[in-house]
């Protein structure tokens, strides 16, 4: 079994964190900034997470099948997700061994970087507080 034992378990673990990032007042004027969709397909548990500018006021997640192209889409697994906010696993690792599929215009891919670093330093404390891991395997 996988660090999160289900599809709700995970929607509402990474659901919060990216709710925070969105509110932050440094991250969400910046990603509403870009204009951009973001597709994160995530197996094991199979769920779809988007991040969208919303109305343009304030970035939203959904999940699902929202009816939208995504400019950027992601693909990996709860586990590589989960490990990936913990900073257990680099994103030019993770790429480069296929733990992560990256679709979209590249320029705009990396310009997300930066904006990671305040789910970086949450994602640990926010992870525990759901009864995750945050050990290195």
């Amino acid at each position: 079994m996988g660090v999160f034992e289900s599809k709700e378990k995970m929607q509402t673990v990474l659901g919060e964190l990216f709710e925070n990032l969105l509110a932050d007042q440094i991250m969400g004027p910046k990603f509403l900034e870009m204009g951009i969709n973001i597709k994160f397909t995530i197996t094991e548990p199979s769920a779809a997470l988007w991040l969208t500018p919303g109305d343009g006021t304030k970035g939203e997640v959904r999940w699902g099948d929202i009816g939208e192209k995504a400019t950027v889409e992601m693909t990996l697994s709860g586990d590589t997700c989960h490990k990936f906010w913990l900073q257990h696993v680099s994103m030019p690792v993770a790429l480069a061994k296929g733990l992560i599929k990256a679709k979209g215009p590249m320029p705009k891919v990396l310009k997300l970087l930066p904006l990671l670093k305040p789910a970086y330093a949450m994602y640990p404390e926010h992870a525990k507080s759901h009864g995750l891991s945050i050990e290195k395997e």
